[in-house]
Order: structure tokens, then sequence, then C-alpha cells
């Protein structure tokens, strides 16, 4: 599929309701569970996705708009959610993701991107030169990807209770 700014915003408009349908309301239990050491939960998924709606997505995207390739993006911490989210319930990370989605999707509106400018330049920390049409293709993505991967943590929660099914159930040899 080709890249369209407006269908990469159809993914992310869809994002934060996706979530809070999938995980409002679970108890602790799901929201917590994770596969194992140095793995995450719903619940740092979603604090790390706030995490990248205040530091990465529009924040390089306004490097690139007025830097180009001249300044280096900011590395992005990976990890920070586990500080960030101390203390906050889901439902509180949830409105908050929500909020900064909105937030962020209106300064993108505001911008009225033209096609031209998605083919301008910036530099990431690690992979260098970078345009603003796949910073934009990689949030969309980055989103789907942590969407399967709170499927896969809640699925796998119950891989020792499905029994012989589990041959069938592909998310838990995934």
């Amino acid at each position: 599929m080709e890249f369209e700014l407006e269908r990469t915003l159809e993914i992310l408009r869809q994002t934060p309701g996706t979530l809070r349908s999938l995980l409002n309301g679970l108890s602790d239990a799901w929201i917590t569970v994770n596969e194992g050491p140095d793995t995450w939960s719903a619940f740092d998924i979603v604090g790390h996705l706030i995490h990248g709606e205040e530091t990465d997505w529009i924040p390089r995207l306004m490097i690139i708009l007025e830097h180009g390739e001249a300044k280096t993006f900011t590395p992005f911490d990976r990890f920070a959610q586990f500080e960030e989210s101390k203390g906050k319930t889901l439902a509180e990370l949830l409105d908050t993701f929500e909020a900064l989605r909105q937030e962020n999707l209106r300064t993108l509106d505001e911008l009225s991107l033209q096609s031209q400018q998605l083919d301008l330049t910036g530099t990431h920390p690690e992979f260098g030169r970078v345009t603003l049409r796949q910073l934009l293709a990689t949030w969309a993505v980055h989103d789907l990807g942590h969407i399967l991967q709170i499927a896969r943590v809640l699925a796998k929660a119950y891989a020792a209770q499905v029994g012989p099914w589990g041959v069938y159930l592909r998310v838990l040899s995934s």
C-alpha cells in the first residue's frame, strides 16, 4: 500500500478508542500481567505510548520542518514509562493518551502538510536520514505493533489454560 496521510490518520485516530475498548474495565490481573522478566504489561505499553506522544512523533516532525537534517532528533527513552506511570491508574493513562493524541492530531491538521513536505528529511540518532513520510508511517505502524503486543500479552496469560487448543492459537507461539 502506498503512503497516504489520510490513511495514516485513520489508524492514528482509532488507536485511543481501540485501547480503551480492549482494556478499560479489566482487572489489575489482566493489565499488569506480562510475559516474564524484562517484558511489558498492557499498563506499561500504554505508558510507553504516552511518552511517545509527548516526546517523539510531533517533536520530531517539527524538527524536520524547522531544521531538516541540521538537528539530530533527541534519542527516545523506550523505558521512561516505568517512572512516569508510577502511581497512576490505567484509566488515567488511557485518558492521558487520548488527550495527547487528540492534541497531536490537531497540531498535525493545523500544519496542513503538503505532499512535497512528506519528502523532507531529518536525522535520526540511530538510522541517520529519514523522511517525514517515514516518520508518519512509523507512527501508525508503531501503534499497530503495540496493539498486537497487548493482545499477545493478554492471550499468553491464559496459555496454560487452553489445553490442547493451544496448537491452533497462533498468538500463543508469537
